[in-house]
């Protein structure tokens, strides 16, 4: 792969990384929130998931590089999760994400290291 493609790589998953975070921490206080607040709270989250996802097609569509895409489906799961009011559920899904994205942003690493550049 392309350097320019592979700082992109690295960049979009630390940026992924902590939109996943957050929304892991967000779904934990919106189960504490009073009924009335909670739908509320899933549109929050809901919306920032929504982002996320864009920032992972973009990923895929500027480095080419196709494993993004199995990123997407973790992703679509979550979201279904927090609209079927299992937000709980959601997590599972958005950990696998992480991982995925973990590994990208990794091997990202490995490469621009090897060539000196991190």
């Amino acid at each position: 792969m392309e350097i320019g493609k592979e700082i992109v790589a690295f960049s979009q998953s630390e940026k992924i990384k902590e939109g996943i975070i957050w929304v892991s921490h967000l779904l934990s206080i919106q189960e504490g929130l009073p009924p009335d607040e909670k739908k509320g709270g899933e549109k929050l989250i809901i919306a920032l998931v929504n982002m996320i996802g864009q920032e992972i097609r973009l990923a895929a569509n500027v480095s080419g590089d196709k494993e993004w895409e199995g990123i997407d489906p973790n992703i679509d799961k979550a979201v279904l999760m927090i609209n079927s009011g299992v937000s709980s559920e959601a997590s599972i899904h958005l950990s696998r994400a992480l991982s995925k994205v973990t590994n990208i942003g990794q091997r990202s690493m490995t490469r621009l290291k090897e060539e000196n550049l991190l």
